[in-house]
């Protein structure tokens, strides 16, 4: 069947969403992942499927586009402008290409809007070692203290008398790829935090001790 599936057009694609949420009770994701598995790569994507089941919810039943009167989307009308913010906000890492089927303008105006309107760009992710919760960061200040008040009794002694101990498990995981992990961002916001939290079975337990040259060994 998925060598047919060019020969859907739009309007027959949102007629089978249509079909599968009303008659059938399927949610966006249920009826993307049934698109998906027919139609192959020609398969619309999640989001184009859950806008036109958004509108079919509000009432909008036709499964036509709807009549552009007037001025062009090629203009960068405020409402466009807005749609496009509302969708980023929504999901960071949405595509240009997604947002483009959901609004039915041209890809280069939507980059358009994205980088000169919106001023926003797509950032990598970086690397943070480890999430803490408020309990660890609320032990990690204790412990702080505590080596600072050492450190004011005993300043000359200090490094010879002091061994740091840290241990953790360190699991076998698949890291994302940079470009999955990718969102957009408006100029001059950081660069989001990528956690190691998909951990798998596999995994090693170290025990990590620390000191100084100088101290004597026990």
């Amino acid at each position: 069947m998925s060598g047919n599936a060019r020969d859907f057009n739009n309007i027959e694609t949102r007629a089978v969403i249509k079909f599968f949420f009303f008659l059938q009770g399927k949610a966006p994701k249920e009826i993307h992942a049934i698109l998906k598995e027919i139609l192959g790569k020609h398969a619309p994507s999640y989001a184009t499927v859950r806008n036109w089941v958004a509108q079919f919810k509000r009432g909008n039943f036709s499964t036509c586009d709807a009549p552009r009167p007037g001025r062009p989307k090629t203009v960068t009308a405020p409402e466009i402008i807005d749609q496009i913010h509302e969708i980023i906000l929504e999901d960071h890492r949405i595509s240009a290409k997604s947002i483009d089927e959901q609004l039915g303008i041209s890809r280069e105006r939507v980059g358009s809007i994205i980088h000169k309107d919106l001023d926003m760009r797509k950032l990598f992710a970086k690397w943070v070692p480890k999430y803490l919760n408020a309990d660890q960061k609320r032990q990690l200040c204790q412990s702080s203290e505590q080596i600072l008040e050492f450190f004011r009794r005993v300043p000359n002694e200090f490094l010879s008398r002091l061994v740091t101990m840290d241990e953790t498990w360190l699991y076998h995981y698949d890291p994302e790829i940079k470009q999955q992990s990718m969102e957009w961002r408006h100029s001059g916001s950081p660069h989001p935090n990528k956690f190691r939290v998909q951990k798998s079975a596999g995994k090693v337990f170290a025990s990590i001790f620390l000191r100084s040259r100088r101290c004597p060994p026990h």
